[in-house]
């Protein structure tokens, strides 16, 4: 087998992962891997603001609204004034939403940070660099993308 082969061959096993694991994700927990980092987000300190996400997912504060929509209606999260500033609204986790947290599957993304953080400083470098590059040859280095591991959109209207 050539290189050329090779190399789509590894491409096609990452897309086919983020695949499987969007779909088991789903399955799971009943809400988007994009979703569940949200909760994610939230629940590292129990609440956060729409723009602490966004900046932190590297999304519009308008991708972050209708993300937390959806985890709104299904009862992992709830927007609440801001005691100490009326103009804030605080989402915070539920308990329905520290239970699915608790329940789902390890995240494909913390499988590969764990990993990646256990390599040395050049591979990882390397590693980063290679990535871009493949980007790049796929004219997608342009592309507005943030640090989830997911096979579709960021945005799902239909499932937002």
């Amino acid at each position: 087998m050539d290189r050329i082969d090779t190399s789509l061959i590894a491409l096609r096993r990452i897309l086919r992962a983020t695949d499987l694991f969007d779909r088991e994700i789903k399955q799971a927990t009943g809400i988007t891997p994009v979703q569940f980092r949200v909760l994610q987000v939230i629940a590292e300190k129990g609440l956060a603001t729409a723009k602490e996400i966004s900046i932190r997912m590297r999304v519009s504060q308008a991708t972050v609204t209708s993300l937390i929509d959806k985890l709104v209606r299904v009862g992992m999260v709830t927007r609440e004034k801001s005691a100490s500033d009326r103009r804030q609204i605080n989402i915070h986790i539920t308990d329905i939403g520290q239970q699915t947290i608790k329940d789902a599957p390890d995240p494909l993304q913390q499988r590969f940070v764990r990993k990646f953080d256990a390599l040395e400083d050049w591979e990882q470098a390397m590693l980063v660099a290679s990535l871009e590059r493949v980007a790049a040859m796929l004219d997608a280095d342009e592309i507005d993308a943030s640090p989830v591991l997911h096979a579709g959109d960021i945005k799902h209207t239909h499932d937002a």
